[in-house]
């Protein structure tokens, strides 16, 4: 028996009804959000996996981070504002002229965020005019999927420039068609690098930010990986502005530097004009941190001796990764700071590597997975501890042969 005809009629309009938005549609799945669901899988059936996949440390959280956060829960649950607290601001001012000897208007060059990753997803939304000349918004591949997927979602024209191993994997504006920084709203660069582990100094940072100027172009730098460096500190966009920070933006997280993932909690700092735009935006978006999470990020934010000591945690990784792949007689790129090892696949097959290894119980992330460039690579997360870490390099050489 058919369905009634009102019911049809009902069923025909449903089919002719939106469903997706053609642009999120067209970015497809994200591919590390595939990977995740494979690897609960297995898990969810007993695997022992290792996991060298995600940025997510197994370092505790500092004792004095959580301590802030119970002791901000009150028994009234109130909105936070969009400019976040001033003593969350305040912390961030202190931690830029700390690390970076960089003087910051908490009051204007501040903006706390939920993380970087949707202060990242989030900034095309205010600066892209999807019918304006100027759509484009440039960065390096292989390189952090969201960049692409923010953009296309605020319909913008993502531009993937594909960085070579032969330049160090950096973007380099100066080296663009003219033609193509002119239609360029906004160019992102990210060092530490993500998928890389590749590094910069400050004067790669003034020669980016000057191109940037002379194309008036919003000159983003993502900075989640900065304090994991390795040898000298890393740099940040901030110290090439001599104090001038007109049209440059840094992207700060307490992710990785404060093993505080799950809190969700970063910033922007940088250019006031370019600050208040972001602030307007995010008063409609509602994507402010909790006051208990700026609490938090107050603790974290004011303390370095904990990030030392992470970054020991994350060096002596490294070096027992490297030094086992080496041993091996695998090479890789890269790899100087930050989180991850980039490490080339002999026959060029990355996604055929890291179906092996998942079978031989070690994740990695296929080069592909953070675009074109990143093919015959794998990633690795220094996320086990030491011990694991070398455990993962005896069964891929077992798994390899």
């Amino acid at each position: 028996m058919g369905l009634p005809r009102a019911g049809c009629r009902r069923l025909r309009r449903l089919r002719r009804m939106p469903t997706e938005n053609p642009a999120l549609a067209a970015a497809g799945p994200n591919p590390l959000a595939r990977l995740r669901e494979e690897v609960a899988v297995r898990r969810a059936a007993g695997a022992d996996l290792i996991d060298l996949s995600i940025g997510d440390p197994d370092e505790p959280t500092p004792d004095a981070v959580r301590a802030a956060l119970r002791d901000a829960v009150g028994p009234v649950s109130s909105y936070p504002t969009a400019r976040g607290g001033d003593a969350v601001r305040a912390a961030i001012a202190g931690f830029m002229a700390r690390r970076h000897g960089v003087a910051v208007d908490p009051a204007t060059q501040v903006l706390p965020t939920s993380g970087s990753k949707e202060a990242i997803f989030h900034l095309p939304l205010a600066f892209v005019d999807p019918a304006g000349s100027r759509r484009a918004v440039v960065f390096g591949t292989p390189g952090y999927p969201t960049y692409a997927r923010g953009t296309r979602l605020a319909g913008g024209e993502p531009v993937a420039v594909r960085l070579r191993e032969e330049d160090g994997w950096r973007l380099d504006l100066g080296a663009l068609d003219p033609d193509l920084l002119a239609r360029t709203c906004v160019a992102w660069i990210n060092h530490p690098h993500n998928p890389t582990g590749a590094t910069v100094d400050v004067g790669y940072l003034r020669d980016q930010l000057a191109v940037a100027r002379a194309h008036d172009v919003i000159l983003c730098s993502d900075e989640c990986y900065q304090e994991l460096w390795a040898g000298a500190p890393a740099p940040s966009l901030l110290e090439a502005t001599d104090g001038d920070t007109a049209g440059a933006l840094a992207f700060l997280s307490l992710s990785k530097r404060s093993g505080m993932t799950g809190y969700r909690s970063g910033a922007i700092v940088g250019d006031a004009a370019l600050v208040a735009v972001l602030r307007r935006l995010r008063e409609d978006t509602g994507t402010a941190s909790p006051d208990f999470v700026q609490a938090a990020a107050v603790a974290a934010w004011s303390d370095d001796a904990h990030v030392a000591e992470r970054r020991a945690a994350f060096d002596a990784k490294r070096t027992a990764v490297l030094e086992g792949l080496a041993a091996a007689g695998v090479t890789w790129s890269g790899s100087a700071a930050g989180l991850y090892v980039w490490v080339r696949v002999p026959d060029g097959d990355d996604l055929a590597l890291a179906r092996r290894l998942l079978d031989a119980g070690v994740v990695v992330t296929p080069g592909r997975a953070f675009g074109p460039g990143g093919e015959g690579w794998v990633r690795l997360a220094l996320v086990p501890d030491v011990a694991r870490c070398r455990e993962a390099l005896r069964r891929w050489i077992a798994a390899t042969g």
